[in-house]
């Protein structure tokens, strides 16, 4: 388990809804799939739908997937190396907004967060012990890389479970 002084209480939801006995490697695979299974099997007219009036749609929810795990790669990466440079944080509601996702082709969207993914693994494989318990400061807070890692697959967890009970 990940000491909660690597990372800002408001994530805490992410990291503990993952499995702790599994690497961030392993969390990050496993939670994949099981997008994966879940996603490639929505019929196409729940695509562009969203439960709720002012909720994104399920290709905005890919979307904010995708955007989010790019930004905290990039922290992950910035605070391996040692840069201590407090990074800004995004407004994700604005980054959906200006996001074309509703016109993109779901199948895209999906290839896209799966060839990210790899990327992610492949990145946080890179990263020695020491890297991973560095810490930098992002969107105010500190975090560190190996909470990010877990951070990113319990996101995408969180969103899979949102998509389970109310798109599905």
């Amino acid at each position: 388990m990940i000491p909660t002084t690597e990372y800002n209480p408001y994530y805490t939801s992410f990291i503990t809804n993952l499995e702790t006995e599994k690497s961030i490697v392993e969390n990050l695979e496993a939670v994949q799939e099981d997008f994966e299974a879940i996603l490639r099997n929505i019929p196409s007219n729940k695509e562009n739908h969203a439960y709720a009036d002012g909720k994104w749609t399920i290709k905005e929810l890919i979307q904010h997937l995708i955007d989010t795990e790019r930004i905290f790669c990039y922290r992950a990466l910035c605070f391996a190396r040692n840069d201590k440079t407090d990074l800004p944080g995004f407004d994700q509601d604005l980054f959906v907004i200006n996001s074309i996702a509703q016109d993109r082709d779901y199948k895209d969207l999906l290839d896209e967060m799966n060839l990210l993914r790899k990327g992610t693994i492949q990145l946080f494989k890179s990263f020695r012990q020491e890297d991973l318990l560095k810490i930098g400061s992002g969107s105010g807070s500190k975090i560190s890389v190996r909470a990010l890692g877990m951070v990113m697959a319990g996101h995408q967890k969180h969103h899979l479970q949102v998509i389970k009970e109310r798109y599905l």
